[in-house]
């Protein structure tokens, strides 16, 4: 069948994703007779619908899930809707190595404010982030193509930035004991050159220390030390007062959190 063959010629050409645009001039009839076509792949499995407009093919070996994993489509669709975007948090941890903590959703940064979705059982969780296109990235293939993702200096000033997106300070913690080994200390001090990114780094700096990683925060005290005005709560969403303060990183230690072994 039509339908059938379309799906078919867009993987002979290393296509796994299509816009309701491209099926109409595919088929060449009524937008109404095109959608009632991709409703029917997708009620075969064949086809999965993450949002209106972009729908993802589901091979064989995806089926169970009922989606691609989102690493595969992710880039497409963001090239469908014209906007920046990164893999951050726990999921960009994951592609570096630091798994322990493997996250329940699939955690992408973007500029604008987008409701999470699910497709089959993947869930994408999207998190707004002011100047996206700033951050430093690198670029990790998977099957299906090229995915922007955190650098992991990005990865671990986010991880303390977005407390409450990873499970608390202690989950940062645990992260960031995994990652240290992949962060390249001049790269952690160039990632914190906007004055907005201090407060992160005042932690990100502590917490370094405080795993015996002193080796990583030597340039990066050197590039705040000069610029920081004010003391942060290490976790955000607790209570500050009576508590004590870190006097090399002006950090307000209001969290009982202990390193391992």
């Amino acid at each position: 069948m039509r339908r059938e063959q379309f799906i078919i010629d867009l993987m002979a050409g290393g296509r796994y994703t299509f816009t309701s645009e491209e099926a109409l001039a595919y088929f060449g009839t009524s937008a109404v007779a095109t959608r009632a076509a991709i409703r029917r792949l997708a009620a075969d499995g064949k086809v999965a619908i993450p949002c209106r407009g972009f729908h993802v093919i589901v091979p064989p070996a995806y089926r169970d899930i009922g989606c691609l994993p989102p690493d595969q489509f992710m880039p497409d669709l963001f090239r469908f809707w014209s906007e920046p975007y990164y893999v951050a948090l726990l999921s960009a941890a994951e592609l570096h190595g630091a798994a322990h903590q493997r996250p329940q959703r699939f955690q992408v940064m973007t500029g604008k404010s987008r409701a999470d979705i699910q497709c089959g059982k993947v869930y994408v969780e999207f998190i707004l982030k002011k100047k996206v296109e700033r951050a430093p990235v690198v670029m990790v293939n998977t099957p299906r193509g090229s995915l922007r993702v955190s650098s992991p200096e990005a990865t671990a000033l986010d991880i303390v930035s977005y407390q409450s997106k990873v499970g608390g300070i202690a989950v940062a913690l645990a992260v960031l004991e995994e990652l240290a080994d992949a962060l390249d200390p001049r790269l952690l001090a160039d990632a914190v050159a906007d004055r907005d990114m201090l407060p992160a780094a005042q932690r990100v700096g502590y917490l370094l220390d405080l795993l015996g990683r002193d080796d990583k925060t030597v340039l990066l005290y050197d590039a705040v030390a000069g610029r920081i005005a004010h003391a942060v709560p290490l976790a955000q969403a607790l209570p500050v007062r009576g508590v004590s303060t870190d006097r090399r990183w002006k950090v307000r230690v209001n969290d009982d959190i202990s390193v391992a072994g």
